[in-house]
C-alpha cells in the first residue's frame, strides 16, 4: 500500500459514497423537512451520519455477505420496512392535506427530541435499502481493493455521508424564504408522502 493508492482508494469511496446517498429517499427526505423547520438539525444529522458510518464498516468488514445468505432476514426486513414507510406516507399525506399541519410547520410548532430521534433511527434502520446501498453494493465494492486500501475507501465514503447530512440538514435554511408560505409546505409533504408510497412498493413488488 502506498499513500497514492490510499489516497485514491478514498476518493473512490467518497464519490461512490456520494452516488449511492444524494438521491431523494427516506433519510433525505425527513432531514431536509428537519433543516426546513431548524428543529433537532444536529440530532438528526448525527444519527444519519453515525448510521451511516456504522453501515460502511459492516459492508467493508464483509457483513453484506452474511446478510445475503440469510434470505429471512431480507424478507422480514423488507416487509418491515414496506410497512413503516406506508405509515410515514400517510402522516406525510395528512400534514399536506391538514390545515392544523400545516399550521404547525409554518409556525414552528415543536416535536419533542425523542420523537424525532425515534422517527429518524427507524426511517434509517428499517429501510432495506440502506443495507443494500451502504453494506451490499458498497461492501462488494470494497471487496475490490485490497485489505489496506479498501479501509481508506470505507473513511472516503463515511465523509462522504457526513458532508452530505451536514449540508442537507444545515444548508436547507437557505430555502427558508420559499417555505414561508403554507402551500411550500403542502408540495413537500406531498412529494414526501409519493416517495415514501414508491419505496414501500417498490420493497414489496421487487420481492
Amino acid at each position: 500500500m502506498t499513500a497514492s493508492s490510499a489516497a485514491l482508494a478514498a476518493i473512490s469511496g467518497l464519490g461512490f459514497g456520494l452516488s449511492l446517498i444524494v438521491a431523494i429517499g427516506a433519510q433525505n427526505a425527513f432531514v431536509l423537512r428537519q433543516g426546513l423547520r431548524g428543529e433537532h438539525v444536529f440530532a438528526v444529522v448525527a444519527v444519519c451520519a453515525v448510521s451511516d458510518v456504522v453501515l460502511i464498516a459492516a459492508g467493508i468488514g464483509g457483513f453484506g455477505m452474511v446478510v445475503t445468505s440469510v434470505p429471512a432476514v431480507v424478507v422480514i426486513a423488507r416487509y418491515a420496512g414496506a410497512a413503516f414507510l406506508a405509515g410515514y406516507a400517510a402522516i406525510a399525506a395528512r400534514r399536506a392535506f391538514s390545515a392544523g399541519a400545516l399550521n404547525a410547520a409554518t409556525t414552528g410548532a415543536s416535536v419533542a427530541l425523542g420523537a424525532t430521534v425515534a422517527t429518524c433511527l427507524a426511517l434509517t434502520w428499517l429501510n432495506p435499502h440502506v443495507y443494500l446501498d451502504t453494506v451490499v453494493l458498497l461492501g462488494s465494492f470494497a471487496s475490490t481493493y485490497a485489505a489496506p486500501d479498501r479501509w481508506f475507501l470505507g473513511v472516503g465514503a463515511m465523509l462522504g455521508s457526513v458532508i452530505w447530512f451536514t449540508a442537507l440538514g444545515y444548508g436547507a435554511r437557505l430555502l427558508g424564504p420559499m417555505f414561508a408560505r403554507p402551500m411550500a409546505w403542502r408540495v413537500l409533504d406531498s412529494v414526501i408522502a409519493l416517495v415514501m408510497v414508491g419505496l414501500a412498493l417498490g420493497l414489496v413488488l421487487t420481492g
